[in-house]
């Protein structure tokens, strides 16, 4: 069985290497699984990505420019859709309403577009994510209709439900998943959408049913 410490890589190491291997793992998170989670997933909080992020460093990481500064429980990570293998960006340019879209459409890491902070809570015992393309936080569009219902955006400013997520991790797929509280369902890459919000990730799924749902979360840490 595969253990948790490869899943998260350096960045000198993502950046080093222009085919992206299947990151290594750890010891499996032990938090209780919800019952609406599927059998092998286990909630993760900020002593299981600590304990890794640890050894690299990457909790001093600097914020992208614009200033602020990170929570105390933040972890600099980027996100790799496992259903295309691209790495998941923030559309700063896109015109409104959709500013801020996050979409799974880099090849490579290309810098603070692909870059997250992962902000734990420990009330809530959830995970707010800060996009450091913009530094707003991702919030679920629920009120958004049609294809676009549910979309993922960076544009807020601070945290409340709408930007709250739950963060799992199997240990046997070495693949990591998110849970929106605002609705309940799992974040899910749109591969098969077209035009403008092609790879576009929506908190849409119900359960985690393969890799629509899947992501490889890489270290930001030098």
């Amino acid at each position: 069985m595969r253990r948790m410490t490869s899943v998260l890589l350096s960045l000198s190491a993502l950046l080093a290497t222009s085919a992206l291997a299947a990151p290594a793992a750890v010891a499996a998170p032990g938090a209780d699984r919800p019952a609406a989670v599927p059998a092998g997933w286990e909630a993760v909080d900020a002593s299981d990505l600590a304990r890794i992020t640890e050894e690299t460093g990457a909790r001093k990481a600097p914020l992208a420019a614009g200033g602020g500064t990170l929570a105390a429980e933040a972890e600099l990570l980027a996100m790799q859709s496992a259903r295309n293998a691209r790495f998941v960006a923030t559309e700063v340019n896109y015109a409104a309403p959709n500013t801020g879209a996050l979409r799974a459409r880099s090849a490579e890491f290309g810098g603070s577009w692909e870059s997250f902070a992962f902000e734990w809570d420990e009330a809530t015992q959830t995970y707010a994510l800060k996009s450091l393309a913009n530094n707003r936080y991702v919030a679920v569009e629920k009120n958004f209709t049609g294809s676009a219902q549910n979309l993922l955006r960076a544009r807020s400013t601070s945290v409340g439900g709408w930007e709250q997520f739950f963060l799992y991790y199997n240990e046997d797929l070495d693949r990591w998943a998110l849970q929106s509280t605002l609705n309940g369902l799992f974040v899910t890459m749109e591969n098969s959408y077209t035009g403008s919000l092609q790879y576009a990730l929506r908190a849409r799924s119900t359960d985690i049913t393969g890799s629509w749902e899947e992501f490889v979360l890489y270290d930001l840490g030098a």
